[in-house]
């Protein structure tokens, strides 16, 4: 009976350490560190390390409150849109040493405000996108890329802000003109040549080869129909030639008296 009646003493706290306790595990959980990531445990700046983890693709699982998110010496190949629209205090990206070749028009949408470094280089990237990456204010990296120096390049990369430090290291890997193929860019556009006049040439030949070949058409047509009309027109004139001649009936040659 008397140990019936006994109840242990309850601590105060004790009702509300229930809730806040699932209230701190939720948002714990809620900013946990990808898996196959790494995220120091220290205050201030949340980075994210996801160095050499044989990603094929960008973690979607990616802390809102990331920082610094170090995805270089990976295997991704391709940047979807959106892959970090929801980072919005993203101020360093590092996707170096990737086998990027294609990025979404809107990859990179959500950091135009904040990023302040993107790291590109050491990838596959051929053609700059530049729907993606003009709208950035942060210094971009592209050294080391199988860059093809054309007209769509040199428009693309008047509205881009190149890291100073690395821009001496683009060459074009192939070009709309041979002689600069191996070229580090920056020569190339600094000798004054226009890429964009090279496409515009090309441009003008292949419409005067068109134009030449309507030409060329119309006038084959033209023979062909002379032709075909001087053939019908003699036709008819032997088929009029064959023809019996009528006789004139005598009366008809009388004169009237």
């Amino acid at each position: 009976m008397g140990l019936r009646g006994k109840q242990s003493p309850r601590s105060p706290l004790a009702p509300a350490q229930g809730p806040w306790f699932f209230l701190l595990l939720c948002l714990h959980l809620g900013a946990a560190c990808p898996q196959a990531c790494k995220c120091p445990d220290h205050t201030g700046p949340v980075a994210v390390h996801c160095s050499d983890r044989g990603l094929q693709e960008v973690p979607g699982d990616i802390p809102a409150d990331t920082v610094l998110l170090k995805l270089d010496a990976n295997r991704i190949s391709r940047i979807p849109d959106g892959a970090f629209q929801h980072l919005h205090q993203l101020r360093e990206l590092d996707l170096s040493h990737n086998a990027v070749e294609t990025i979404g028009p809107a990859a990179f949408s959500g950091l135009a405000g904040g990023l302040r470094l993107l790291d590109l280089s050491h990838n596959r990237i051929r053609r700059i996108p530049k729907d993606a990456l003009s709208k950035l204010g942060a210094k971009i990296r592209l050294s080391h890329n199988p860059l093809h120096c054309e007209c769509a390049l040199q428009e693309a990369l008047w509205e881009l802000k190149l890291d100073p430090d690395s821009v001496d290291e683009m060459a074009c890997h192939t070009s709309v003109q041979e002689e600069f193929v191996g070229q580090p860019l920056i020569q190339v556009l600094d000798s004054g040549v226009s890429l964009c006049s090279t496409h515009h040439r090309t441009t003008d030949v292949a419409m005067l080869v068109t134009m030449f070949g309507w030409f060329t058409m119309v006038v084959a047509y033209i023979v062909y129909y002379v032709r075909h009309n001087q053939e019908d027109a003699r036709r008819h004139l032997e088929y009029l030639k064959s023809l019996p001649s009528a006789p004139v009936p005598k009366d008809l040659g009388s004169p009237v008296p």
